[in-house]
């Protein structure tokens, strides 16, 4: 089973790729920023943007029909390491259920106002 997500995003369409694709019991959701599609926004602040940024998650796991509780990799890209620990208490908020495995990685992004991106992988929640 293979299903494309989309957030609606024009970006998905132009450059050829899905907010998340579920694959078997897995959702991997792609790199994802603080950019409110509602609004067509991008929020100021690094701890702004990692809280827009799990709603934006939260989102495409649960047209999957799954959780942030489900998953089991995240990964972090910042591009100033000193932002870092300001989005830890964000981070618990939403993933204190699920603590996954995850890594950061300091890096550029796709604008110099994106301050924070995650990727995050899920398993579907198991059927009886």
């Amino acid at each position: 089973m293979r299903k494309l997500i989309s957030s609606g995003s024009k970006f998905e369409e132009e450059i050829g790729y899905s907010r998340a694709v579920v694959d078997g019991d897995y959702v991997f959701v792609s790199g994802t920023t603080g950019y409110d599609y509602a609004s067509m926004t991008l929020a100021q602040g690094v701890v702004a943007q990692a809280d827009q940024t799990f709603r934006n998650i939260a989102d495409a796991l649960a047209k999957a029909g799954t959780s942030l509780d489900h998953v089991v990799r995240a990964t972090f890209i910042l591009p100033n390491r000193a932002d870092w620990q300001s989005c830890w208490p964000v981070i618990k908020r939403y993933f204190g259920t699920a603590r996954p495995a995850s890594t950061l990685l300091i890096a550029g992004l796709q604008s110099e106002a994106m301050l924070i991106e995650i990727e995050v992988t899920a398993r579907l929640p198991a059927t009886a």
